[in-house]
């Protein structure tokens, strides 16, 4: 099975995200938690190379898996809770930003959950529609659920995971932050941004195939 992608675009960037996943990996300072933590990460990089040879994926779609995969390493390098976005914004703008918003957590979190109903509710609703001759309006309900679905799972796994292994370090490598009810939280924000009228940006992306 080819590991690139046919198509030169797609080829590209999933370059890209093989450097930016080895660099992620250079003196990781959580060294203990690299393994658990990208496992899920070489599934999905080898499920998007078998698919993107199999099937037709929109460049669109294409690009919001892989932004949402390179926001996931990032993550994971630093255990999501750690992520030190305070010391970039500083270097780069010179604003604290959990100073400037009042954050009381690290919130990099947060951001990865909500993209990844942002991001992939737009490539499962393309995939309902040109593989499985959906609607647009059943395509879109189809794929908020399989967000949520899918986020479920992966929550009870890690959290599986977390106390089996690491049950000394399960709230660190969990990401709770002290917050008991983080997991309902996650789900919210999953379905919130799952429900992004991904049919929009479908039709809008059925619209520019000349230019995709």
């Amino acid at each position: 099975m080819p590991i690139l992608p046919r198509d030169r675009y797609q080829r590209v960037l999933f370059a890209f995200f093989l450097l930016f996943f080895a660099g992620s990996c250079v003196a990781p300072p959580y060294l203990q938690f690299l393994l658990m933590q990208h496992v899920p990460t070489v599934l999905a990089a080898l499920l998007l190379a078998y698919l993107s040879n199999r099937f037709v994926i929109s460049r669109l779609s294409y690009s919001s898996i892989i932004v949402f995969l390179c926001l996931h390493t990032l993550g994971a390098r630093y255990l999501y809770s750690y992520v030190p976005y305070d010391v970039w914004s500083e270097e780069l703008l010179g604003v604290n930003l959990s100073e400037a918003f009042g954050f009381q957590r690290n919130h990099y979190d947060r951001l990865v959950h909500f993209s990844y109903g942002l991001l992939l509710a737009v490539p499962v609703q393309e995939f309902e529609r040109r593989y499985l001759r959906l609607s647009t309006a059943v395509a879109s309900v189809l794929a908020i659920e399989f967000i949520i679905a899918t986020s479920a799972s992966y929550e009870l796994i890690e959290w599986l995971v977390a106390v089996v292994f690491t049950p000394k370090w399960a709230e660190q490598f969990l990401g709770q932050q002290g917050e008991r009810m983080n997991r309902i939280k996650v789900f919210f924000r999953l379905s919130l941004s799952s429900i992004n009228l991904p049919g929009s940006a479908i039709n809008r992306s059925d619209s520019l195939q000349g230019l995709f």
